[in-house]
């Protein structure tokens, strides 16, 4: 009887270790890959699973940690994992030595994010996931960077880390891994080249101060020189203005004169006809008597010869003068 207890005890037992080795709890955001007598069962799920413990079994993977400590040393561990973490994952690869286009040597540190997508190609497509995504990378960086100068890859940071993130993206598809992104940390330039660096910057800079000094100068003396001309051209304008309203004025003179000797032409015509006189005859002796002061106006002595036709203009005149005078009185004076 009691090999018989010990019996039931012992198959109790068993069971008991069976069922409790039966129930895996997976926790959130991570997975295991259970194989079934050495081949590929399923994936497990977040929460609880059954499976059976003699037969199945969880693949156990190389999973290689890379940590930065406080003082910027890199520490890299290596530990054997059955459960696969899902969330996005980051990587800060040690500095890698690399060649530039212009045969300038740098060191990068590069910051990779990555999540598995898929645990069962993460397991079985490569042997060690972070080890083949950091070479990975090591080598597409030196490729990338190989084909620019040093100028543009301290300038193009973004560009080289999208290029990055595509290349690896696709070539980490097929191990079931999303890169999400991937960062330069840190450039570093050697000694000599950074002070070569330093002087052609200076250098860029003095010239694009005496480029700018240049400009100044020039735009002063062409704002200088349209002040000039703007000031010529309005006092261009003024004179202009003034000459055409002088000529205005002396044309509008010139025209009340003749008005005026118009009207008295007309008041004289009328009077002499009037008084049965010749009034182009009387027009003509006034023109004679005034050139005649013209002529003897002057302070040097000047002989006047006076044609026989002025002197019976003159006469004409005083017998008009009689006319009128009769006409006015009704008498001869």
């Amino acid at each position: 009887m009691s090999v018989l207890l010990i019996i039931i005890g012992i198959i109790v037992l068993f069971v008991i270790i069976f069922v409790i080795k039966g129930f895996v709890i997976v926790q959130q955001s991570e997975t295991m890959v259970i194989e079934r007598l050495g081949r590929f069962h399923r994936v497990l799920s977040s929460g609880i699973n059954i499976i059976w413990p003699i037969f199945d079994k969880a693949r156990s993977i190389e999973w290689k940690y890379i940590k930065t400590d406080v003082d910027g040393k890199t520490i890299v561990r290596k530990e054997t994992i059955t459960r696969i973490d899902l969330r996005e994952t980051v990587y800060d690869f040690p500095k890698q030595n690399v060649i530039t286009r212009d045969n300038v040597a740098i060191e990068i540190n590069a910051l990779l994010y990555f999540q598995v997508t898929d645990a069962k190609r993460a397991v079985y497509e490569v042997a060690n996931l972070p080890d083949a995504i950091e070479k990975l990378t090591q080598t597409t960086l030196r490729n990338v960077i190989g084909e620019l100068d040093l100028d543009h890859t301290l300038s193009s940071r973004d560009t080289i880390n999208q290029k990055l993130r595509a290349i690896l993206d696709e070539a980490t598809d097929k191990w079931g891994v999303k890169i999400n992104r991937v960062e330069l940390q840190d450039i570093t330039v050697p000694e000599d080249v950074r002070g070569a660096m330093e002087k052609q910057m200076r250098a860029e800079r003095d010239r694009r101060a005496m480029i700018l000094e240049a400009e100044g100068k020039k735009q002063a003396q062409i704002l200088e020189a349209e002040g000039i001309r703007q000031a010529e051209i309005s006092r261009a304008e003024g004179i202009k203005q003034a000459l055409a309203l002088k000529a205005e004025g002396e044309a509008q003179a010139r025209i009340r004169v003749a008005e005026a000797e118009a009207e008295a032409v007309q008041k004289v015509t009328k009077a002499i006809q009037e008084a049965g006189g010749n009034p182009t005859t009387y027009l003509i002796a006034l023109k004679y008597i005034e050139a005649l002061k013209e002529m003897v106006s002057g302070k040097d002595n000047k002989v006047v010869y006076l044609p026989y036709e002025a002197s019976a203009l003159l006469g004409s005149i005083g017998s008009i003068r009689e006319l009128v005078d009769i006409s006015a009185t009704g008498k001869k004076s």
